[in-house]
């Protein structure tokens, strides 16, 4: 089999239980391809940052009571941008509906900067029609545009 090339997208399905050392590795692989591709360390911790949040809304929100609840990560990680996609089998939510997490009556509540922070922290934030799939995208600064 030949040797993959240096710029060849890296990419896998996957399907996650809640189990720590399950979600880590898998953040590993993610973030040791995006190194490979050249993303910088401060654009590999933000994308830590979403993937994390993204699975932890994808559990709690998506996997209320189930906890033999599986969810989907599929990711795909090239030169140009890195794209995770983590999908529950809930109900979803509408995320445009969401409350203001910066409203002052709701600036000492412990929870509800999730969405917020993978906005920030990504360069593309997508959800499905029914809002129990999330789509992260972050696009590499330091590759060339053209």
């Amino acid at each position: 089999m030949p040797a993959q090339s240096p710029d060849e997208p890296e990419r896998d399905a996957v399907a996650l239980r809640r189990d720590r050392a399950a979600i880590d590795a898998l953040a590993d692989r993610i973030l040791n391809a995006a190194r490979r591709m050249g993303f910088p360390e401060s654009s590999r911790f933000a994308l830590r940052l979403a993937y994390e949040e993204a699975v932890a809304n994808a559990f709690q929100h998506g996997a209320t009571g189930r906890p033999d609840a599986v969810i989907d990560v599929r990711w795909r990680v090239g030169p140009e941008e890195a794209r995770i996609t983590v999908a529950d089998h809930g109900p979803g939510f509408d995320p445009t509906a969401l409350p203001d997490p910066t409203a002052p009556d709701r600036l000492d509540k412990p929870t509800g900067r999730g969405v917020m922070l993978m906005r920030a922290y990504t360069s593309e934030l997508r959800y499905n029609d029914k809002g129990n799939t999330v789509t992260l995208i972050l696009r590499n600064p330091r590759a060339s545009t053209g």
